[in-house]
């Protein structure tokens, strides 16, 4: 089998990009650079069934070039900063939206027939049904996740264009070893800046799920691999909340650090954009006989230790 991943180098990208190589795939990896890292693939320099290639995207004619000869699109790469949407408000619509259609555009192209995307529980907004299933019907609260949402729509439209399979699954917040953006994140370079105090944003209630990210990838595989309708839309969580004051709590454990003040800028949400709940129904996934194996406090321990370790690093993707 024959597969590209788009933001290969990316946090989840390559993880997605280890397990498809484990499995006996070519993978051809496209990623601009902006958010991945090549240290992510090093661990494959040498190894003959992966190609990486410096591409944006929104380039339509580079896409064209490389979104070739492939059974299947494995599309992650994206804009996916909520916070930089609200200064760069056309940031979701160029990455995401043009991307996905770049994208698209070439499968037609180069008749090219499968294609899973990355979407995300931010299209339910502040949802108010929970467990929240696939088919509720959302009010937009940030721009990332109406781009993700709009991905998904033109998505399930080109299956019509065109002999396309369609896969979307709509994760939660995903953690594990090279996830370098998020609320640990944030935490373990707040405090490496300052130990003795930590700002969290919002009032620390949010609660939210945490899903280890090998739980991440074995779910994305099982889903492609044993569902077979023409467009496939998965949630993709855990059964769990963690609220972001118990993160803080795992975070400060994790440095070994005593005495942190804690300092909350107030309100249900960190931010624009910021769901305070997040909740979804797991129960399409669960019929297909998946089940996460690391509970999320643990995820976020993992997590926690990792980036402590490598918050040092040079934030440069080399």
């Amino acid at each position: 089998m024959k597969g590209i991943v788009t933001g290969g180098a990316g946090f989840i990208g390559s993880h997605l990009v280890d397990r498809l190589l484990a499995d006996g795939w070519h993978v051809k990896v496209i990623d601009n650079m902006s958010c991945g890292h090549r240290s992510n693939l090093r661990q494959h320099e040498d190894n003959p069934k992966l190609k990486i290639y410096e591409c944006d995207i929104r380039d339509a004619n580079a896409t064209r070039k490389l979104v070739t000869r492939c059974d299947t699109v494995f599309h992650l790469a994206a804009h996916a900063n909520i916070r930089l949407s609200l200064q760069d408000r056309k940031a979701d619509f160029e990455n995401n939206l043009v991307g996905t259609i770049n994208v698209l555009e070439a499968m037609i192209v180069n008749d090219i027939r499968e294609i899973v995307f990355a979407s995300t529980s931010a299209v339910y907004g502040e949802a108010k049904v929970r467990p929240t299933p696939e088919a509720y019907a959302p009010v937009q609260t940030s721009l990332y996740g109406a781009s993700k949402l709009a991905c998904e729509a033109y998505a399930e439209a080109y299956t019509q264009l065109a002999p396309i399979k369609f896969w979307a699954f709509r994760f939660a917040n995903v953690v594990g070893e090279r996830c370098r953006r998020g609320v640990i994140w944030d935490f373990i370079q707040k405090l490496r800046d300052n130990p003795k105090e930590l700002e969290i944003l919002g009032d620390g209630k949010q609660s939210k799920e945490y899903l280890y990210i090998k739980d991440c990838i074995d779910g994305i595989v099982l889903g492609y691999e044993n569902s077979s309708d023409i467009v496939n839309i998965f949630n993709f969580g855990i059964e769990e909340q963690t609220t972001v004051d118990r993160v803080a709590d795992i975070v400060i454990e994790e440095m070994g650090l005593a005495d942190v003040k804690r300092r909350y800028t107030g309100g249900a949400r960190g931010w624009i954009g910021d769901n305070p709940i997040v909740e979804l129904s797991m129960e399409r996934m669960k019929r297909l006989g998946w089940r996460p194996t690391v509970p999320s406090e643990e995820a976020i321990r993992r997590t926690a230790r990792w980036a402590s370790e490598n918050i040092w690093e040079d934030s440069s993707n080399t």
